[in-house]
């Protein structure tokens, strides 16, 4: 297989790779410093947060069995931090997993902070911030696993590509914290620009002082992939979207689907990709396209009617022709908005390769049924589950509840259900029973667990959002996706039990149901909550804990804020 390993990319700036003679695995060292920057992706200038000057960060590069280790310093003056590694299970680590107020205290501006973990499977992943709404700031990087030395996966290549996709707001987070906040709601509204690899392009003919917007900065001029014709590339193709559901293609090219969320797909072709915020692809792509001229790569926004956001546009760049020459056609169309069939085929589409398959159990211990509501409670506008929508506490759930602190959150369980056979789907309910609350779902360890996630009318009439669901600690099946109710008696025949893809992120589609099966296997809490950025801060949520009594001593290093702060006086 003629592959060409990250090992030959030159070494991040500030990571240091460290071997220890005789051992097969490796531990990869990384020290980073966030921080505020004026930058502009889009051209237009605002303060992003960046790791090491850079936005998207460095990418992580390592090989199964290897361990990460970021020593991570909070630049950031005024703000906490903390980072997510997203789709690492944090097998042994929980407390590694980086979500502030569930496995950590956030890190103080000033401080530094060191996570260590296993990468235990290859694939392709993500790490980004969950602290706030700081991930759509800027603070979002790629993580790419290969195979171990001697193993082999079920597809060829000959080069390795990293693309993430984001969308970009030009208001702060705060501003925007501020409006989901209020009464009267003020809802954040389209992005502004779609970046592919952390550029975009915006109008600055629409922009006014005091803003600065330079058309011909450097920052924003299209992202360039260079390659050389008669190859096959492996694209390892991710979004980090804070909002949009995206459509990616590359003008005139075919893409192979090979793998999602780090697990071997059996091979299907698309002309365009659909990717939902925290999903992770890869694709192959052969340059068998005319050799003379460059193509469009383009990204477009889906699933909701947005006529602002202009198309993400970058260059697929057949060497030797110069990078910056523009193709000479106009960049393809991306597929209809509201073309939600289309969308729920690719997902169904999605199976496990035939040689890759991880048999699901073939029945669960419990079932729990999620409806997905917006409501308002006590005039602020709101998202749910099961109508209780979903608040951080101040002492993250795992040092409560290994230390046995009280007090900290609520402890009546969320609902295992709602009432199926009533709720209309399709009507604008005033949903006025909503409550909020920060209790958690209590797992019996190893067992067997099925979550229905149903989607549902918003507060405006006629409109279904789509939502990508991610589930921290574990990967799941995916057992199904229907339209319309979920219907309990019969429904559960229709499920995927011979090949189903294994994920971690997954998409619920407008007025439709995805049936997820997993197993409660790995101690420690986890968040399981929608990747849109906006809804998360809004509630849409809620946290799983298994076998926490199984774990060891937890660092001292993720305490300090709220009750939390006596066990660092009383430790010797």
């Amino acid at each position: 297989m003629a592959v060409t390993r990250f090992l030959a990319l030159p070494i991040l700036l500030f990571s240091v790779l460290i071997v220890f003679p005789g051992a097969e695995s490796k531990t990869r060292r990384y020290k980073w410093e966030v921080k505020y920057e004026y930058k502009s992706p889009d051209c237009f200038q605002k303060m992003v947060i960046t790791i090491n000057g850079q936005t998207p960060g460095p990418s992580i590069l390592a090989e199964e069995g290897d361990t990460v280790i970021v020593e991570l310093t909070n630049g950031l003056l005024t703000e906490n931090v903390a980072i997510h590694w997203h789709g690492i299970r944090q097998m042994g680590t929980p407390w590694f997993d980086g979500t502030e107020g569930v496995t950590q205290c956030p890190i103080l501006p000033g401080e530094t902070f060191t996570y260590e973990f296993k990468v235990d499977r290859p694939g392709t992943y993500l790490y980004h911030a969950h602290y706030g709404m700081q991930r759509e700031a800027g603070l979002y990087g790629s993580i790419r696993v290969a195979v171990g030395s001697g193993k082999t996966e079920p597809f060829s290549y000959d080069y390795d590509r990293s693309i993430i996709l984001n969308d970009w707001y030009h208001n702060t987070t705060y501003e925007q914290v501020l409006g989901l906040s209020s009464i009267p709601f003020d809802w954040v509204g389209e992005p502004q620009s779609l970046l592919i690899q952390g550029k975009g392009r915006y109008n600055c003919s629409l922009v006014s002082s005091p803003y600065t917007c330079n058309s011909n900065s450097t920052q924003c001029s299209p992202y360039e992939l260079t390659v050389v014709p008669g190859k096959t590339y492996r694209l390892r193709v991710s979004s980090l979207t804070a909002l949009s559901a995206l459509s990616f293609q590359i003008e005139g090219h075919n893409m192979t689907v090979v793998e999602a969320d780090g697990h071997y797909v059996e091979p299907f072709v698309v002309s365009n990709l659909f990717i939902y915020s925290g999903e992770t692809y890869s694709v192959l792509v052969k340059t068998d396209q005319e050799p003379s001229r460059n193509y469009w790569v383009t990204t477009t926004v889906v699933s909701r009617n947005n006529t602002v956001t202009p198309p993400g546009l970058a260059v697929f760049n057949y060497y030797p022709n110069h990078p910056k020459r523009s193709p000479p056609t106009d960049p393809p169309a991306g597929p209809a908005w509201n073309d939600v069939q289309r969308r729920i085929n690719q997902s169904r589409a999605i199976k496990a390769h035939r040689d890759w398959v991880i048999p699901p159990p073939l029945t669960s211990d419990r079932v729990i049924l999620m409806l997905n509501t917006q409501n308002e409670i006590n005039g602020y506008r709101r998202w749910s589950v099961n109508n209780v929508s979903f608040n951080l506490p101040h002492t993250p759930y795992l040092i409560a509840i290994k230390e046995n602190i009280s007090g900290v959150f609520d402890q009546t369980p969320p609902p295992d259900y709602f009432d199926l056979q009533n709720y209309d789907i399709y009507t604008k309910h005033n949903n006025s029973n909503a409550t909020s609350s920060n209790s958690i779902y209590r797992l019996k360890f190893n067992t067997t667990v099925d979550i229905i996630l149903q989607n549902a009318n918003t507060m405006v009439v006629n409109n279904s959002e789509t939502h990508p669901w991610h589930l921290h600690g574990h990967d799941f099946w995916v057992l199904g996706y229907g339209e319309g109710k979920f219907n309990i008696s019969s429904d559960p025949g229709k499920y995927n039990l011979v090949n189903p893809i294994m994920k971690n992120t997954v998409p619920l589609h407008s007025y439709g149901w995805t049936a997820l099966r997993f197993r409660s296997d790995n101690p420690g809490v986890w968040a399981f909550h929608c990747h849109i950025e906006s809804h998360f801060y809004m509630g849409m949520g809620v946290v799983f804990e298994e076998g926490v009594e199984r774990l060891g001593k937890l660092p001292s290093s993720i305490m300090g804020c709220g009750k939390s702060k006596g066990l660092l006086v009383s430790s010797p």
